[in-house]
């Protein structure tokens, strides 16, 4: 297995797995199959990709450290892009499919529902992250600070969450909410006991 980690070819591969689910809800638009509510099918396959890619990206390091695999570290940068890529997705189908690219009515909507202006919050660290993932990004910030900004993602995971359970309060329907809550807690969590050990 680690092997097949360090070959040239699997970078593309998690690549082409990770780009998968939006192949699909692309070829269920054009072939019309997303259901009688295509808007709200979009934006909520965007949304559940993006919180399943953050889990994805949260859980390369534990598994680096369990697994003794530090070949998993080589697609770190690659997820969290892609985590990005689908939270701009998501961004994308609100604004275009919800709110028709009306800036006023979008600002509106920003501030009268909590939930909106969280997944905002989130979106924008995100952007942050995804501006600061390259090279140049680590030498013109320094390690230290680099490493400092980019402990964001944390934030984005509880915003993220909060976003989530928030939007589905009103059809007090927590079920998925909870999973992805699980999820993200024990991957934190994890993070939190392990720096607390080496204090």
């Amino acid at each position: 297995m680690r092997a097949a980690l360090r070959h040239p070819a699997a970078w593309w591969v998690v690549l082409v797995l990770g780009c998968m689910p939006w192949a699909w809800l692309l070829a269920q638009t054009l072939l019309d199959q997303l259901g009688p509510n295509p808007a709200e099918t979009l934006i909520r396959s965007t949304g559940d990709w993006t919180l399943r890619s953050l889990c994805v990206v949260l859980a390369v390091t534990p598994l680096r450290t369990w697994w003794g695999w530090p070949e998993l570290l080589r697609f770190r940068r690659l997820l969290g892009l892609l985590v990005f890529g689908y939270a701009s997705l998501h961004l994308l189908c609100y604004a275009w499919l919800d709110m028709g690219f009306d800036l006023a009515d979008t600002l509106q909507d920003l501030f009268k529902r909590p939930f909106i202006w969280l997944g905002f919050s989130a979106f924008v660290i995100l952007l942050a992250l995804a501006a600061t993932s390259f090279n140049r990004a680590v030498r013109w910030l320094g390690g230290k600070r680099w490493q400092l900004l980019h402990r964001g993602v944390y934030a984005v995971a509880v915003l993220a969450v909060l976003h989530f359970w928030w939007m589905r309060a009103g059809k007090q329907d927590f079920a998925e909410v909870l999973v992805y809550a699980g999820i993200l807690a024990v991957l934190l969590g994890w993070r939190w006991v392990r720096a607390a050990r080496r204090t």
